[in-house]
């Protein structure tokens, strides 16, 4: 491994140096949708870190965009959506070597599987499946003519683990782009792409933060009070904390780099351990 490395200390309970390769991804072209915030950004962020130039999409420009010329505007829940980040890409980059399908997400009412429209279903299934398949499907043929390239799809540990009441939809599009990511990866192997899925438990992103503020403030407590609430709704957390979007992203720039070259066809949970079966 190339000995040109940055120590970065990673914002955890307890303080980790971790060793990072300025170079480990350098000349690499990387696409991260949903990519300006949250989970999205901190993947971003350490794939620039090692090297790579990173591109990155999502419905709105951020107040903070350090690099327009590197961020696409769009809705990659629509086909014309994804058709306009496709061509934008292409006329500026070529390509790309790397795909991280992040973007997704739910915006479902609460109330169960009966307050569930037909629209809330499609809107799932758009962006939490679809917007995956479309990017995948334009820029696989690129990947299998240079018999190189990687696609990780962000999942969910709800894929396994699904809640009812708000988000059942999005918890069975997870499940299909687990299963989608799956067959995938056993087709393009043997032509040299790699296809994994990340699926997170409850990681702490700005979202999050806010959300847990909010309900402190309607419920009168503490933030540490709903933020164990959170936990418990899920089973409890062992690790007795949520994650952070960092250790997420420490998770995808290792799969997909060259020391996992022999990884694919794996959906890798990150959870704290919530999960509590085999």
């Amino acid at each position: 491994m190339n000995t040109n490395t940055n120590t970065v200390n990673m914002n955890t309970n307890t303080t980790t140096n971790i060793r990072i390769d300025s170079t480990e991804l350098l000349g690499k072209k990387v696409l991260v949708t949903g990519g300006t915030k949250g989970i999205g950004e901190a993947i971003a962020t350490r794939l620039r870190q090692a090297g790579a130039t990173v591109m990155t999409t999502a419905r709105s420009i951020p107040e903070n965009l350090q690099s327009p010329d590197l961020f696409i505007g769009t809705d990659l829940s629509t086909p014309d959506g994804v058709n306009k980040l496709v061509q934008q890409v292409f006329a500026r980059f070529g390509s790309v070597d790397i795909l991280i399908n992040n973007v997704g997400g739910s915006s479902a009412p609460s109330g169960g599987a009966l307050a569930l429209t037909d629209g809330d279903w499609q809107q799932a299934v758009n962006d939490n499946l679809f917007a995956a398949v479309r990017l995948d499907r334009a820029f696989l043929p690129r990947m299998l003519e240079q018999k190189s390239g990687v696609i990780i799809h962000i999942s969910s540990i709800q894929s396994r683990l699904p809640l009812y009441d708000a988000t059942l939809a999005y918890a069975a599009a997870k499940a299909a782009l687990a299963t989608y990511s799956k067959g995938l990866s056993n087709e393009v192997a043997p032509l040299g792409v790699r296809v994994n899925a990340v699926a997170p438990g409850f990681i702490e992103t700005k979202a999050a933060e806010r959300l847990i503020q909010r309900l402190a403030q309607q419920a009168g407590t503490d933030l540490d009070a709903e933020r164990q609430g959170l936990m418990d709704s899920l089973g409890g957390i062992p690790m007795g904390r949520p994650g952070r979007p960092e250790e997420v992203a420490e998770l995808v720039v290792f799969l997909v780099s060259d020391r996992a070259s022999y990884i694919t066809g794996t959906e890798y949970v990150i959870d704290g351990g919530t999960i509590p079966t085999v």
